[in-house]
């Protein structure tokens, strides 16, 4: 039982912003197995086992395999990834963990290489709605039960 804020109930008007922010991000026209790769990312940085369990669910929905699901932790080594969900995932790590990280010249030439201009501020808002949805879920235990758990 999760005896911590209910988000949703409690959220008002300015949680809606947020979810229906999330929902326009999702639309913004970049390839649904990309941002389901990048929201898998994020959520195993951040250690978000909600997240993980939903989005590698919907990233098989949506085709991917398995085996690129499961190689996202070494996707640096892994063969693959294309270029350009390369540069959207080291983007991701650097912007996941931009304390440490930061968001150096290498890495953004290499999303700029891949990503025009529009589609660099939208992958960046995919990485900041995953980050916050980690911090939602990881700070108030939230989790789909329609996507099942086991012990």
């Amino acid at each position: 039982m999760n005896d911590r804020t209910n988000i949703y109930a409690a959220g008002g008007p300015l949680f809606k912003a947020w979810y229906d922010l999330s929902l326009q991000v999702e639309k913004s026209g970049l390839e649904k197995s990309l941002l389901e790769l990048v929201k898998i990312r994020a959520s195993q940085i951040n250690g978000c086992a909600n997240c993980l369990n939903m989005h590698t669910s919907d990233a098989r929905k949506a085709g991917e395999t398995e085996q690129r699901i499961h190689l996202l932790g070494a996707w640096e080594e892994a063969p693959c990834y294309t270029d350009r969900e390369r540069a959207a995932l080291g983007w991701t790590d650097h912007l996941t963990q931009v304390a440490t990280k930061r968001a150096p010249d290498p890495v953004y030439a290499e999303l700029a290489s891949h990503f025009s201009a529009e589609e660099q501020v939208q992958l960046t808002l995919a990485i900041n709605i995953i980050n916050g949805w980690n911090r939602l879920a990881v700070g108030f235990h939230l989790y789909d039960p329609s996507l099942g758990w086991s012990a």
